[in-house]
């Protein structure tokens, strides 16, 4: 039977909830400062969908549609069926924060289109990441419970597939963001003290990534330490 630290405590749960204020503390960020210049019309006073548009237009990019999806901050591209998909809070609104929100998702087109290695290589982790995700902890605990430690292993090498995938979105989703800033200046959607307004909203989106994958980080962590731990305490 596994068992760690005093009493039954298990002490590496600090790790979970160190990954999880981070993540509600980004989440909470993201929010409030995409709320706060949501409400700052663009002297421009062209839509998220608008902006999007134009940005696939200028870049010769035909195959690729503007579409609305409902939700806040629901935002993304999706390169299977070729859709920038724009949230309720994005695509009709003329904000700085709606614009640069498209503008972003709108880089990560171009990513695809220029053949940016980093994306290449998150794709390619997406089933991988699938399978990490969901059979990773189950393999773990199955191996804890039974007292084997290889299978426990194995479910950790699983589990840090999934690991990779969020390390990997890191640089995708913050060259996203400066192809944006790049595209937002040199078209001239904003003006630069809009720009700068923008940068804020893309800043902290960023750092939901970061958090997400230091969470996920943490975690591993964690996993390898109740793995190594049960180990320990059979021998």
């Amino acid at each position: 039977m596994y068992r760690y630290g005093y009493y039954g405590i298990d002490p590496t749960y600090i790790l979970v909830l160190i990954g999880a204020i981070l993540c509600v503390a980004a989440s909470a960020m993201v929010k409030s400062t995409y709320s706060k210049y949501a409400r700052v019309r663009s002297m421009s006073g062209m839509t998220g969908a608008q902006v999007a548009t134009e940005i696939l237009r200028r870049n010769g990019i035909t195959d690729v549609a503007v579409v609305h999806v409902p939700g806040d901050l629901t935002d993304h591209y999706d390169p299977r069926n070729h859709t920038v998909n724009l949230s309720d809070s994005t695509y009709g609104s003329t904000s700085v924060a709606a614009i640069g929100v498209a503008t972003h998702e709108c880089g990560h087109v171009l990513q695809h289109y220029k053949g940016y290695i980093p994306i290449k290589i998150r794709t390619a982790l997406v089933p991988a990441a699938n399978i990490g995700s969901k059979l990773g902890l189950p393999i773990i605990f199955l191996g804890l419970i039974i007292g084997m430690t290889p299978l426990a292993r194995i479910g950790i090498w699983v589990f840090a597939l999934a690991v990779a995938f969020q390390i990997v979105t890191l640089p995708v989703e913050f060259d996203a963001s400066h192809r944006a800033l790049v595209m937002l200046g040199d078209y001239g959607f904003l003006a630069n003290d809009e720009v700068a307004l923008s940068r804020k909203v893309l800043t902290a989106a960023a750092l939901t990534y970061v958090a997400s994958a230091a969470s996920s980080i943490l975690q591993l962590l964690r996993l390898i330490l109740v793995v190594n731990g049960g180990s320990r305490n059979r021998r």
